[in-house]
């Protein structure tokens, strides 16, 4: 299926600011389609074919009615014959009704084509659409949002809709069918749908909204009349007590003047309690990242005391080794401690890895060199912790083995990404490997550690070659662990 950006360039003529003008309007017209109870079709003319033949560039079903396209058309083409209203809208530049064919079937329909205006440019068409089925009387609402769709259809064709400075419209954004009220350019109400009255009560509204001003019934309409003013749409929050209700007013502009607005209401004191939960739960997690992390300092440093009191050297060397991995896991708490979410920024975790090591080996008798290169992106918690573990233990042996009889060295490590799929390589320029070495026969504790956290808790693979004169492990550890199902 070729995407927007592909019909545009093989298809039209559309560049710039005109290009932006037909953005806009596909990411702000479902209001339009929802008043009208239609489904919206843009057109805009084949290149070089002055009108003959048009391709459907947008499409959009109404959430107030059924649509009539049921499949994806964009892309579709559609000449003069098949669709005179287009070439007579097209080339007279009026907003035209009819009945025609839908695209594709025999099924007779009622549509509007209203000219696409950016300035005086016409650009393209929009259709609404609706079948012609249904003989029921419409009502009050129905009426009144048909009225309102031919203001917005007007605007459109003069080029005052879509707004210039208008964002794309959010997914929590109030729709029509969440309640409208209508007002003029006074803010008197015109109308208001049952659902807005409905949301106005939740708010503690219980006046009758129909011909007051919306100041007069405790509604506060700064928003409205600052749209109105700067004839520009106005999206805002506002907060009644426990209620909180999203509130986007659009404005009705004929000839530069605003002739009143359409306010879409929608209640989202469910959503904002539910953010609020999300809140605390991201807080509470920080938390204990923050005190498990302060746990395994104190442990730290009781190994550290305890270190320093044994006499034999190999115990001495076990507590700094398990001292080193318990601060390898608590730096990774300390950064998770510091950010919403179960996810951190490797990067972030191997500096500090790296210093650690450089504290612990620091001594006259052998000058270390450490650098890092690459970056791994974003890893969820479960896989940086075990991750961390490993890029210690591995520098920690390229420390103990890599440079026997040498006064200096250098450490480097490389991070990578491949789509879903960490790579890391740990880089000494020591003695290397001896001629047996078997990865698989490796029995010390720190590679034992490796690989039962690589392959076994990681899912990973791991090598470990001789490279340019010294050592070279290479790891590929996938970012997303399996789920086990209990």
């Amino acid at each position: 299926m070729s995407t927007f950006g592909d019909l545009v360039r093989s298809r039209t003529a559309l560049d710039g600011e005109p290009l932006s003008h037909i953005r806009r309007l596909l990411n702000t017209w479902r209001p339009l389609s929802d008043l009208s109870f239609s489904d919206l079709l843009l057109f805009v003319p084949l290149v070089g074919e002055d009108g003959h033949r048009f391709v459907v560039l947008g499409h959009i079903r109404p959430t107030t009615g059924q649509t009539v396209y049921p499949l994806d058309i964009v892309g579709s083409i559609v000449d003069e014959v098949e669709r005179p209203l287009l070439s007579r809208s097209w080339r007279t530049g009026d907003i035209i009704e009819g009945d025609l064919n839908a695209l594709g079937s025999k099924e007779r329909i009622r549509a509007q084509v209203t000219p696409i205006r950016h300035g005086t440019t016409l650009l393209g068409l929009m259709t609404s659409e609706h079948s012609t089925v249904s003989q029921r009387r419409p009502g009050e609402l129905e009426r009144t949002y048909l009225q309102v769709f031919d203001r917005f259809a007007k605007m459109v064709a003069d080029g005052s809709y879509p707004f210039e400075r208008e964002e794309d419209e959010l997914e929590t954004a109030p729709r029509v069918g969440d309640g409208a009220i209508v007002v003029d350019a006074e803010t008197t109400v015109e109308f208001a749908s049952p659902n807005a009255i409905s949301v106005l009560h939740r708010m503690g509204i219980h006046v009758f909204p129909a011909q007051i001003a919306l100041s007069e019934i405790g509604f506060d309409d700064t928003a409205t009349r600052a749209a109105l003013a700067d004839r520009e749409p106005v999206v805002e929050e506002v907060e009644r007590g426990e209620v909180a209700v999203m509130v986007r007013v659009i404005p009705l502009v004929a000839g530069q003047i605003a002739t009143g607005a359409v306010i879409l209401l929608r209640d989202v004191t469910d959503l904002r309690r539910r953010d609020r939960m999300l809140m605390s739960k991201d807080a509470t997690i920080r938390e204990i990242h923050h005190r498990v992390k302060n746990n395994l300092q104190t442990i730290a440093a009781l190994l550290r005391l305890q270190r320093r009191r044994v006499e034999s050297e190999e115990a001495r060397d076990a507590l700094a080794e398990s001292e080193r991995r318990i601060r390898s896991i608590a730096i990774v708490h300390e950064t998770l401690s510091r950010d919403a979410g179960d996810v951190v920024h490797f990067s972030e975790i191997v500096k500090p890895l790296v210093r650690v090591v450089e504290e612990s080996v620091a001594s006259p008798e052998l000058s270390l060199q450490f650098s890092v290169e690459g970056d791994a992106g974003d890893l969820p918690g479960e896989v940086a912790t075990p991750l961390a573990v490993v890029l210690n233990e591995l520098m920690q042996n390229a420390v103990d083995h890599a440079f026997v009889g040498r006064s200096s060295g250098e450490i480097r490590i490389h991070l990578g990404r491949d789509q879903d799929k960490v790579i890391l390589d740990v880089f000494d320029d020591g003695v290397g490997l001896k001629a047996d070495f078997s990865l698989e026969a490796a029995s010390g504790l720190g590679l034992s550690i490796v690989k039962a956290l690589v392959t076994g808790e990681l899912l990973g693979t791991m090598e470990m070659t001789n490279y340019d004169g010294g050592t070279r492990v290479h790891l590929t550890v996938p970012v997303e662990m399996p789920r086990v199902e209990v």
